[in-house]
């Protein structure tokens, strides 16, 4: 068996390195197919990978197929694969903005999968939210979740609505949690604190408190409760965040992409 990338980018190098570490798949058994002449040789010297230049010699392999392109090249891809994919074969797409029926329409095949990932799925710490259309059998459904798990945590759901949100939420999610990390280390400085030391503790604070919600199971109000005293530093600092609107911009920034991601689709 065999898997199919139509686009040899980061996300597509991401899936790449994950199936191989996990041993799903063999490098003889990985194809891909970009336009770019240096990326082919890169995928090919890095992973040993068969690279193709030409989108219609994915035809002939077996296997699933896994979109991994741009939104704009989507024409393109339609033109070259458009009715011509074996029924059999299960197409994956973490194409931005493109749902199931646009397409199943594009591409004259009814057996997709949706997924949206999120940059971290780079280093095997990715949310990939996905759905499939009726069609995709239970045994590829397990296979896939196989394929997705090796970038990171999985959730499937049943109503394709869902991705849209998780597009705003998870896959939009790390740049503002960047932003958050940057304000924090600047307030740090701000203090007076070596820039080095600020990034150090911010980065720890961070992840020992993501950890903490994780694996104390309990609500994060009931965690920030412990940490805020009577008449402390946290209080104060929580207030001064409330008046100045930060929850409620990150609440609106949310359903700002969620909007956008929407009106992409349509």
């Amino acid at each position: 068996m065999t898997i199919s990338f139509i686009g040899g980018g980061v996300m597509a190098e991401a899936f790449i390195a994950g199936v191989l570490k996990e041993g799903l798949f063999s490098s003889d058994q990985i194809y891909v197919s970009d336009p770019i002449a240096d990326r082919r040789k890169y995928l090919t010297d890095t992973y040993g990978v068969n690279c193709l230049k030409d989108n219609m010699d994915i035809l002939g392999k077996k296997g699933k197929i896994l979109l991994a392109v741009k939104p704009q090249t989507l024409p393109e891809v339609y033109k070259d694969l458009k009715g011509k994919i074996s029924p059999s074969r299960p197409v994956i797409s973490i194409v931005a903005g493109s749902n199931s029926s646009d397409l199943s329409k594009g591409l004259e095949h009814r057996q997709i999968i949706r997924v949206m990932p999120n940059i971290p799925s780079q280093i095997g710490k990715g949310m990939l939210v996905w759905t499939s259309t009726d069609e995709v059998n239970s045994t590829d459904i397990e296979e896939i979740a196989s394929i997705l798990k090796t970038l990171g945590e999985e959730y499937y759901v049943h109503d394709e609505k869902y991705i849209d949100m998780a597009t705003a939420l998870s896959a939009s999610g790390p740049a503002y949690v960047f932003l958050f990390i940057q304000s924090l280390i600047d307030s740090g400085v701000y203090l007076g604190m070596p820039r080095d030391m600020a990034k150090h503790l911010v980065l720890q604070t961070i992840l020992g408190s993501t950890e903490l919600v994780l694996e104390s199971g309990k609500h994060p109000s009931v965690l920030s409760d412990m940490v805020t005293s009577p008449g402390g530093t946290t209080i104060e600092a929580l207030v001064s965040m409330e008046n100045d609107g930060l929850r409620a911009a990150l609440i609106n920034g949310v359903k700002a992409a969620f909007d956008r991601s929407v009106e992409l689709g349509n």
